[in-house]
């Protein structure tokens, strides 16, 4: 067996395809696809995925009506460049895209966000060959659904460590891994897998792997009986891949973990978090004017609640804006502050935004009473609280934590200007 390198590049036919690294980068640029030129579709899938969100949350399956609705109007390839089919959408849009998905649905919201990471890692770190770019425009021409396997039994959800190795065969590779959770890999027609470069190789030496459909094999292990997020039907899978060494990205998966993977995904889940805490405090304002409506003259129990939670929705927009500015900031940074500044922020995105959504949702409930509480009314948020209660544990709040501590360590003293 032979030992993958650091570096493989193939540049043989790079001449005959638009460039593809970097292109995440230039998205950023003002001249990107912003929202206004996506909403229209948008909305369309937004109110196909509120339809069927409680039936998706009771029965814990797929949101197969959403996606397709997704797959219908070309949202699955926004963000791939127009070169290759796609809308060439920026960051920022693609977040504006959760965010209303997750205002009608939760677990549309968060396939489709995992879904854009996966893109974003291809963007940013994927070669200019032949074999990345049909998969652009498969994406786009076909609207491929990519899922993620990273997490092992052997190292739990530490993404920064694999377990599985891959096993090299002159231009090929074969991959077996024992994955804790594969969010909807029985209905995704991609999978980005992350493993050792080589059998001898340390746990943290990974690169990550594209795999397709026809690539690999699925063995369901156990199933995906949650308190909140069912549809998203992340079950354990046991991953048995073949393919070309082309599918293996050149980029060490550190790399790609630092430089997009965790920073998209903290942008993207807090767009989606964001939109279904904003849902939770558009049915307060209902339930409020209602009850404003009952007793004339009178401000309704719960008015002072209703303030403090569209304070705080107000300071999850605010922050999600900030950190969308700092990541397009980063993309021109080089030096070590300000890449750990970069790291120290996004990960406070993410820890902060994760439990104030999950708190305000629950000034929500104390305003909504028995109204939120039960099931089947207008004012019900049950499913929006268990749904984010999952936030803090996606990528654990407490080891995000420790890691910014040791980041804020190193960091010299900074002014902010307003």
């Amino acid at each position: 067996m032979s030992t993958l390198p650091a570096v493989t590049v193939q540049t043989d036919t790079a001449a005959e395809f638009p460039p593809v690294l970097a292109a995440l980068s230039r998205h950023m640029d003002e001249g990107a696809v912003e929202f206004a030129a996506l909403e229209v579709a948008t909305h369309a899938v937004a109110e196909v995925a509120a339809v069927h969100a409680d039936d998706v949350d009771r029965s814990a399956r797929f949101p197969c009506e959403a996606i397709d609705a997704l797959r219908a109007q070309g949202l699955l390839g926004a963000m791939v460049p127009q070169a290759f089919g796609g809308h060439g959408a920026s960051l920022r849009c693609v977040a504006q895209i959760c965010k209303t998905l997750g205002e009608a649905c939760s677990t549309t919201a968060m396939v489709y966000a995992m879904h854009q990471i996966q893109v974003a890692c291809l963007l940013e770190h994927a070669p200019s060959d032949a074999w990345h770019c049909h998969l652009l425009e498969r994406l786009t021409g076909e609207q491929l659904l990519l899922a993620s396997a990273t997490s092992e039994d052997a190292v739990g959800g530490n993404l920064r460590n694999s377990a599985c190795a891959i096993q090299l065969e002159g231009e090929q590779f074969s991959l077996e891994k024992l994955a804790s959770t594969i969010s909807y890999g029985a209905y995704a027609d991609g999978i980005l897998v992350t493993a050792r470069r080589s059998a001898d190789a340390q746990s943290s030496d990974q690169v990550l792997i594209t795999v397709l459909k026809s690539d690999y094999e699925l063995e369901r292990r156990s199933g995906w009986d949650s308190l909140g997020m069912r549809g998203t039907c992340s079950d354990a899978f046991k991953l048995v891949a073949r393919g070309g060494i082309e599918q293996v990205l050149p980029t060490p998966f550190a790399d790609i973990a630092d430089h997009t993977m965790l920073p998209v995904s903290h942008v993207l889940w807090a767009a989606v978090w964001i939109g279904i805490a904003s849902n939770a405090v558009d049915r307060a304002k209902q339930f409020f004017r209602v009850q404003a409506r009952t007793k004339p003259g009178t401000l309704p129990p719960g008015g002072t609640r209703l303030a403090e939670a569209v304070g705080m929705l107000q300071l999850m927009h605010a922050r999600l804006t900030m950190a969308l500015d700092s990541y397009k900031q980063a993309r021109q940074g080089e030096s070590l502050s300000e890449t750990m500044s970069f790291a120290s922020d996004m990960n406070l995105l993410k820890t902060s935004v994760s439990t104030t959504a999950l708190a305000v949702v629950g000034q929500v409930l104390m305003i909504c009473g028995m109204a939120g509480y039960k099931n089947g009314t207008p004012f019900s948020v049950g499913r929006h609280l268990r749904d984010l209660h999952s936030a803090p544990l996606m990528i654990n709040n407490d080891r995000i934590a420790a890691n910014t501590a040791s980041l804020l360590l190193a960091q010299r003293s900074t002014t902010t200007r307003f």
